[in-house]
């Protein structure tokens, strides 16, 4: 589902909302008006980002990209060409993903050749399906504090959003990395849940710049996916509500959004969610 609203990109639109953030930086460099296309992205990739296989990065209009007769993943890893549709958020999303956490998103396409290799004819294995879970809904969650983090596991969501509110804005940084995450926040709607990946940090990180901050998850997230015996299904994530998060929706200004027991729901934490 691609939103029709808003349909006229501007670069300004990823400084409305915080959890757009992490994309500012490389949104800024796009033009003002008309949607960018892929050379525009391609110029500011450029030549410095490659694919899982190690190929040079290239983002590529549709119908231009070769290998097309491959699987997605196999052409990104062989030819690093990333493709994308003329107005579509989905892939522009992507795009700038891509420009904001490299080495994440190489680690995610080349453990997805790498399980392709071992998967049955036809087969797609769940290593293959939590790889995908977190590139389309992914979350990173840093953490400074091992409480807050407790909280995320147990599902304590008022706890952690509301009561520990303070606590949690000095310990505790979301960076949403999911393209599909990204799109949905184009029009948000209550029941919006990312698949989070948690990562313990020090207070070194928490004090440092966001662009030092992004380089770092980028490259604790590359190493854990990168691993072959981590994320093996989609359940090793940890689910959050986003819409929860402080200052990411006006609705969890109320303490009573947190009483939404529909969405706020109480379960178990991801068993590998935990990246030290």
């Amino acid at each position: 589902m691609t939103p029709r609203a808003p349909i006229e990109w501007r670069p300004d639109f990823l400084e409305r909302a915080p959890i757009f953030e992490p994309l500012r930086a490389r949104g800024r460099g796009l033009e003002a008006t008309g949607w960018p296309r892929a050379a525009e992205l391609d110029r500011l990739a450029g030549g410095a980002l490659v694919s899982g296989g190690g190929a040079t990065l290239r983002f590529v209009q549709a119908g231009d990209e070769r290998g097309s007769d491959l699987p997605y993943e196999r052409r990104v890893f062989e030819f690093g060409e990333v493709v994308c549709r003329r107005e579509d958020w989905h892939d522009l999303f992507n795009a700038l993903v891509w420009l904001t956490f490299p080495r994440s998103k190489a680690a995610i396409n080349a453990r997805h050749v790498r399980e392709m290799g071992s998967e049955a004819p036809g087969k797609r294995g769940r290593a293959r399906d939590a790889l995908t879970l977190f590139d389309e809904g992914g979350l990173i969650v840093a953490s400074a504090d091992a409480d807050l983090t407790r909280l995320i596991r147990e599902f304590r969501w008022k706890e952690l959003f509301w009561s520990r509110r303070a606590q949690l804005a000095r310990d505790m940084r979301f960076f949403a990395f999911g393209h599909a995450l990204y799109e949905k926040a184009l029009v948000p709607f209550v029941g919006i849940t990312a698949s989070a990946l948690l990562l313990d940090v020090d207070e070194t990180f928490m004090s440092a710049g966001l662009d030092s901050q992004l380089a770092a998850a980028d490259e604790r997230v590359a190493a854990v996916l990168s691993s072959p015996d981590s994320i093996r299904t989609p359940k090793d994530f940890s689910p959050v509500p986003v819409l929860g998060v402080p200052g990411w929706s006006p609705l969890n200004e109320d303490e009573r959004f947190y009483d939404d027991a529909g969405y706020f729901r109480p379960g178990r934490g991801g068993r590998l969610a935990d990246a030290r």
